[in-house]
């Protein structure tokens, strides 16, 4: 495993990552018709964070990206700032990789570049299949919430937080 800043060019082999882990490992914990109406805005890789210098990918055998994830100081809802805290963002692991430290490689580089840039606090909109990963990291469950994916779409989720 190899991991390296994300480019624009990596935008097609996210989204394509982005869609077979959060359609597979998603189906876990979420109703299938509310999934479906999620996943087209989730599965879209953002460029702005794929420019930003803060978001990673993992490749894996024959050049596949297998993870993707980041953190930037804005906050994925507000764009807002808060000082000394940084938000996690776009997590993913394919299904083939899952459990076999592709998510903790990615969030041990987004917490050293985090530190660097003097964040103290780190944040996490996490998916209800994402709770153990996080919690296993460090992160603490701090309330739930409705996540709104567009005009009718909510999915259940939970702010998550942790220390650097």
């Amino acid at each position: 495993m190899r991991i390296r800043i994300a480019t624009l060019s990596d935008e097609n082999s996210v989204s394509e990552l982005l869609l077979a882990s959060y359609s597979e490992l998603m189906a876990r914990e979420y109703d299938a018709r509310a999934l479906a109406a999620a996943l087209p805005r989730m599965v879209r890789a953002n460029p702005h964070l794929l420019a930003s210098g803060t978001f990673y990918v993992v490749d894996g055998p024959a050049a596949s990206i297998i993870g993707c994830g980041g953190w930037t100081l804005e906050a994925p809802d507000t764009k807002a700032e808060t000082d000394g805290v940084a938000h996690l963002r776009h997590f993913a692991t394919h299904p083939n990789f899952a459990q076999r430290g592709v998510g903790r490689l990615i969030y041990s580089r987004c917490v050293e570049a985090a530190k660097l840039a003097g964040a103290t606090k780190i944040q996490a909109y996490s998916s209800l299949t994402a709770v153990p990963f996080y919690s296993s990291v460090g992160l603490e469950p701090i309330r739930n919430f409705d996540l709104p994916l567009g005009d009718e779409v909510k999915l259940p989720a939970v702010l998550m937080e942790g220390k650097l």
